[in-house]
């Protein structure tokens, strides 16, 4: 099972980003909102709750990095338990441990009442917002009214996969942190040492996540290589279409974990489908029309399917519908 990354006390590859934020911490020149950017599954919520720990005032242990602490530790233990009166988290998941669609403006709000506290017990108040791509319209405008009004002790950690997406204005106000990458083969040692995959498999999952190693991990455990198998014979296939592996493919789209299953072959498929685009310009073979066009499709509809609650089955064959026009 995936630790969730408050649990985390380890975090590997991003010593020079740490030692930037301790050293700004220590001088006491501290931004008042820090943008963490990178692929998802970098490492940036973990960071996160790193510089949490050592904001709140978690004892320093220097043997797990620049903002190591003791998970023993009872600033730890409280992050941990999710029960520090001086820290704020934003998130999908809510109270009733369902993932939510968005990140309403009701909770963005709360951010302007908790920074206009004192600190309760520690030197600092501090929000995380994992992630920043979550928020919607309003929620994000919040959030832009926090920031324009920095909090004297706050300091607000905002995630994001994709801060092209955020407002000019959001950005504009934080202190950016990007996170690179592993180099492959350091992302498959690390899914190779948390999961059941082999070599080859865990430089597959290294590959799909793009040296992302969080992801990496997270698609081992949800069946990410079994999907990518099936997204290339369908691919393969094509004009043709198996219906049976196709049916058998819309049955795991049922039940609650069905959307991220659909998400995830929809993934493959499109990344499958340029990479055979991307081959047909290098061998100079024209067609290329019907390609863009499904992998457009396959980038849309997942969209789509969880925004308008539209069926998931029916969505998959019209995707087939426009990958095997493209084939034909």
């Amino acid at each position: 099972m995936i630790a969730h990354p408050r649990d985390v006390f380890d975090l590997a590859g991003h010593e020079g980003v740490e030692a930037e934020f301790e050293a700004a911490r220590a001088r006491g020149r501290l931004h008042h909102a820090w943008l963490l950017t990178g692929p998802e599954g970098v490492g940036k919520a973990t960071f996160a709750y790193r510089a949490a720990r050592r904001l709140l005032g978690a004892a320093s242990s220097p043997e797990r990095g620049p903002l190591g602490a003791d998970p023993d530790d009872p600033v730890a233990r409280q992050v941990a338990a999710r029960s520090h009166p001086d820290l704020l988290i934003l998130e999908r998941i809510g109270e009733d441990g369902k993932p939510r669609k968005v990140i309403p403006v009701d909770e963005a709000r709360r951010l302007g009442e908790f920074f206009s506290k004192s600190p309760a017990s520690a030197p600092h108040r501090v929000a995380i917002v994992d992630a920043a791509d979550d928020l919607n319209v309003n929620a994000a405008n919040a959030i832009l009214k926090t920031l324009e009004e920095p909090p004297p002790s706050g300091v607000l950690l905002m995630v994001s996969h994709s801060p092209g997406r955020l407002l000019p204005t959001i950005r504009s106000r934080c202190r950016r942190l990007a996170f690179a990458p592993m180099a492959l083969d350091a992302a498959a040692a690390f899914v190779s040492a948390r999961s059941d995959a082999n070599p080859e498999e865990a430089l597959r999952l290294a590959k799909m996540a793009r040296g992302a190693p969080g992801r990496a991990w997270s698609l081992a455990g949800e069946g990410a290589l079994a999907l990518d198998d099936a997204a290339r014979e369908l691919l393969a296939g094509l004009p043709g279409v198996d219906a049976a592996a196709a049916l058998a493919l819309a049955d795991r789209f049922r039940g609650p974990e069905g959307q991220a299953q659909f998400n995830l072959l929809f993934e493959r498929l499109a990344e499958r489908a340029h990479a055979f685009a991307l081959n047909r310009i290098e061998a100079g073979v024209g067609g290329l029309d019907g390609w863009a066009q499904a992998w457009e499709t396959l980038q849309r509809l997942p969209r789509e399917v969880e925004g308008l609650n539209l069926d998931r089955a029916d969505a998959l064959f019209t995707a087939l519908v426009d990958l095997r026009r493209a084939a034909a």
